[in-house]
């Protein structure tokens, strides 16, 4: 036998293998998401959940003060403009916006004194040099919340979260207000808006959260578990944030070690025992009630910002968060932290796509014969086949129903540059994890936003 051949020989049982071991996980994986699909289906044709009517009067007083925390770094560009519209979308003497920057970051303080047009806007500069976490940023201007409480003789009804980069919804926050009357957790869904000049990276995001907040956030709600928050459009009962401070054993709700503060301190409010709620809503134009903004539009800070979540959610949620016992909340734990075991899958599945076709040649030429295809391989590939044209027909229609036919059809087409971030992410994910194991600390991987969206409808 010829080297050649002897080559061929090994590649085939690399390609045997690689393959039994991606299919047999994208099997389990697609079990998983038709759960999810044939509940949320099940939900629809019964009329269980559907999407509400906002308040007629979005400028309603509200039940109480709603304080609104946004932490920056280095967002001059963006968070002038997410404060003025905030301000003027949200027109209740109720509110009160918390900025907070930090003293090495001049152009992000000078953009939010440029916006201070409003006694309802209090500006926070955290006393240390930036960046910390944006928890510890979250953790200076909720220490600013209960100063001013003091101060003023009055108590916050509720917290909200929002970034520098977000555009609200002007009924969001009579939303967010009226969900606390029944719950302690209030989420609304967070809708990417689409970039002409990143259709493809920029485009990914809004495929996503299209289906993840249109099905598996509405089917999480309905099942009672423990909801992540997204961390934007978000809010957290005064009491509830004050149980998470005391569960954790410190003066503040947010943990400052901890890259993905807002995904954990949704999931705490269950372990306290509060009430969480997913809120879908539209108004009068039809419109949906959420929070939109820009995503990364390039490849190098999309894999960034997935690499945090990647981080933040599955490795540091599996050290911080443990294992629930509980069937439900077992399997939504197991969900959210399968991420860096789909990037391998993935990343084996696109290994084939290399050495298949290779292989095929070899064959093709008469110097290598493949193996006959054991039977369990082919029901399962016949399996992933089938579930794979499911996944691209709900990902195409839950796209389409937010943003467009065309969209739809664009989400299809995005599916394997998602894959490819996802790989990246996978890979960037694991070593920041090993990296903080070594170091014990973490760094707030800042995204970097130059748009807002209330100043690209203008532009």
């Amino acid at each position: 036998m010829t080297p050649l051949c002897t080559a061929l020989e090994w590649l085939g049982r690399i390609e045997h293998e690689l393959l039994l071991f991606a299919a047999i996980w994208f099997a389990v994986g697609s079990l998983d998401e038709l759960g999810i699909d044939l509940l949320w289906l099940w939900l629809r044709l019964t009329g269980r959940v559907c999407t509400g009517k906002a308040p007629v009067d979005s400028t309603a007083p509200l039940r109480g003060v709603a304080a609104v925390l946004v932490p920056a770094w280095k967002e001059a560009p963006v968070v002038g403009a997410m404060l003025t519209h905030t301000l003027r979308s949200w027109p209740q003497a109720e509110l009160r916006i918390y900025a907070g920057c930090y003293r090495n970051d001049p152009g992000t303080l000078a953009a939010m004194v440029a916006a201070a047009h409003d006694p309802r806007l209090r500006i926070v500069v955290h006393d240390c040099a930036g960046p910390t976490t944006k928890a510890d940023c979250l953790n200076r201007l909720y220490a600013a919340l209960i100063e001013d409480e003091a101060r003023g003789g009055f108590r916050a009804r509720s917290v909200i979260l929002h970034d520098a980069e977000d555009m609200v919804h002007p009924a969001a926050l009579a939303l967010l207000d009226a969900g606390l009357d029944k719950a302690d957790f209030v989420q609304l869904p967070v809708r990417p808006e689409p970039q002409a000049g990143s259709r493809w990276i920029a485009g990914h995001y809004c495929d996503e959260f299209a289906e993840s907040h249109g099905k598996a956030m509405v089917v999480r709600d309905w099942l009672g578990v423990g909801l992540p928050s997204a961390g934007v459009g978000c809010a957290f009962s005064r009491a509830s944030l004050e149980a998470i401070a005391e569960q954790r054993g410190a003066a503040e709700p947010f943990a400052a070690e901890c890259l993905t503060e807002d995904y954990e301190c949704g999931l705490l409010v269950g372990q306290i025992g509060g009430a969480a709620k997913f809120v879908r809503a539209r108004d009068a134009e039809g419109q949906l009630v959420a929070t939109r903004e820009f995503f990364p539009a390039g490849l190098g800070p999309s894999v960034r910002q997935k690499t945090r979540w990647m981080h933040g959610i599955a490795f540091q949620g599996w050290d911080r968060l443990g294992w629930e016992a509980h069937p439900l909340e077992l399997w939504m734990r197991l969900r959210d932290r399968r991420a860096p075991l789909t990037a391998i899958v993935l990343a084996a599945a696109y290994m084939l796509l290399i050495i298949s076709p290779l292989l095929f040649i070899a064959g093709r030429a008469g110097i290598y014969r493949p193996p006959p295809i054991d039977p369990l391989l082919k029901v399962l590939l016949v399996i992933n086949f089938a579930a794979l044209a499911w996944r691209c027909l709900l990902r195409a229609v839950f796209t389409a129903r937010e943003y467009s036919f065309g969209e739809g059809i664009m989400a299809v087409l995005r599916m394997p540059l998602a894959n490819v971030i996802a790989i990246m992410a996978g890979r960037r994910a694991i070593s920041a994890y090993l990296a903080s194991l070594y170091s014990g600390r973490v760094k707030w991987d800042h995204t970097v936003h130059l748009y807002h969206p209330a100043l690209a409808a203008v532009r």
